[in-house]
């Protein structure tokens, strides 16, 4: 059930969780100990011209990545190899496990699948492996359509999540949008971070943008958790603003009186889903008056 605990359950949604829990973007000091910037042998390029790299060699700056919580870090590299054979053979078996399971519980449940889907949900959410959508939300397969990035934007440049409001309004006719992030995003943490990040930089934009958007309101925050917290809210809000400003949405809504747009944070402390109460319609009447997509 949608907004209630995380009832602990294994499946082949989080056969690695044990195992490994990766964020995707550096981040600064301040942000907690798994994850750092060294020097180590793992690294990667930022993309940027004319910067020297950690070594000083004057080539392109290197960014190197670790994460404290990789499994690998101290492994030989036989054993390196071990594992991962044995990590990929365990997808497999965790599938044939999954797929019987279902074949008990409803012997046409693969069928259905087969005839074509009809979600109810289009979910728009981050990257982050610790946040399975159909897991949290209590949701089954052929109940949501997921499109999932870096801290869970809608930037109306990026033509893959364009595209995917699209197909889910116009061809799937989903009935609610739900833009899902959640607390202790790295993604956000990041932009928080005034530093040059590569190939990160124009995606952080967006959330920098956000902060400067309500820069006093977040200045105004002394706890910096606190801060961070409500960074991500204010980025949900922000995302759900630009759904609702694409032409499918407002042309779909002004028919049908759906899809209604969402925006909930997930939190890791408690497993529970925040509403963040988005009046879809209230916030589709402000932006209107420069983002009126209804009229030809």
């Amino acid at each position: 059930m949608i907004g209630q605990m995380i009832r602990p359950r294994v499946g082949y949604g989080s056969l690695l969780s044990a195992y490994v829990s990766r964020t995707l973007v550096p981040t600064s000091s301040s942000v907690p100990a798994s994850i750092h910037l060294t020097c180590q042998s793992r690294s990667c390029s930022n993309g940027s011209s004319g910067s020297s790299d950690n070594s000083g060699s004057g080539n392109k700056s290197v960014y190197n990545w670790f994460n404290s919580n990789d499994i690998t870090r101290n492994m030989a590299p036989s054993d390196i190899a071990n594992y991962l054979q044995q990590t990929h053979d365990r997808v497999f078996e965790s599938n044939r496990a999954w797929a019987d399971e279902q074949k008990k519980k409803d012997p046409e449940f693969f069928a259905k699948l087969s005839a074509g889907q009809s979600p109810e949900y289009l979910w728009i959410g981050c990257s982050d492996s610790r946040i399975p959508a159909e897991q949290i939300s209590g949701l089954g397969a052929g109940e949501v359509f997921i499109h999932r990035n870096i801290a869970n934007l809608v930037v109306n440049t990026d033509l893959n999540v364009m595209s995917v409001i699209e197909y889910a309004v116009c061809h799937l006719h989903v009935k609610h949008i739900v833009v899902c992030g959640h607390y202790g995003c790295g993604g956000v943490k990041a932009a928080m971070t005034p530093k040059d990040l590569g190939l990160l930089n124009p995606w952080l934009r967006n959330i920098r943008d956000v902060y400067r958007l309500h820069e006093k309101e977040l200045d105004a925050i002394k706890d910096e958790a606190a801060r961070y917290n409500r960074l991500v809210e204010l980025s949900v809000r922000e995302q759900c603003r630009n759904v609702i400003k694409t032409a499918a949405v407002q042309q779909s809504y002004a028919k049908n009186q759906y899809p209604v747009v969402h925006g909930w944070v997930f939190g890791f402390e408690d497993g529970l889903l925040k509403d963040l109460k988005i009046d879809h319609k209230q916030m589709l009447n402000d932006i209107q008056k420069i983002y009126n997509l209804t009229e030809s």
